[in-house]
């Protein structure tokens, strides 16, 4: 059957036109509003992005939440045009780092529950090494100890 597949394939129509669709992602940005008026208008320019699926606003923490067929840099760009300074989401959940308190990764202004993204929060590669030595996982460590 081997050179009959390879005749077929000799044959056969393939289309050359590949779709690019962007990835479906969560965009998370920190968005200064103040009012009511502001928090319309950045879900109004947002929501009407070619691809957005849904846009969680939430004004207390300066967060805007878009979830869709978008790229990061695209919502940026449209928050810009309304007027209002756009960057990336700078924290991620307390509970998600292992050194919550390393230098640079507390943050007064941070919304509670939240830490500033940074390297020196997570493990490093030795300790993660140390950790597991002792661990009750580890089939060698009664002989360790």
């Amino acid at each position: 059957m081997g050179i009959i597949d390879h005749i077929s394939d000799l044959f056969t129509v393939s289309t050359t036109r590949k779709s690019k669709r962007k990835p479906m992602q969560t965009v998370d940005l920190r968005v200064k509003m103040d009012c009511d008026g502001c928090e319309r208008r950045v879900r109004h320019a947002v929501s009407s992005m070619k691809g957005a699926r849904s846009v969680e606003v939430n004004r207390s923490e300066s967060h805007v939440a878009v979830t869709g067929y978008v790229e990061e840099k695209k919502v940026i760009k449209r928050i810009k045009r309304c007027g209002k300074r756009a960057e990336a989401w700078p924290y991620v959940e307390y509970n998600l780092t292992y050194h919550p308190y390393a230098p640079g990764a507390y943050d007064k202004k941070a919304p509670s529950g939240f830490v500033r993204d940074v390297d020196q929060a997570y493990p490093s590669p030795n300790e993660l090494k140390y950790a597991t030595f002792f661990s009750d996982d580890n089939v060698n460590a009664c002989s360790i100890m």
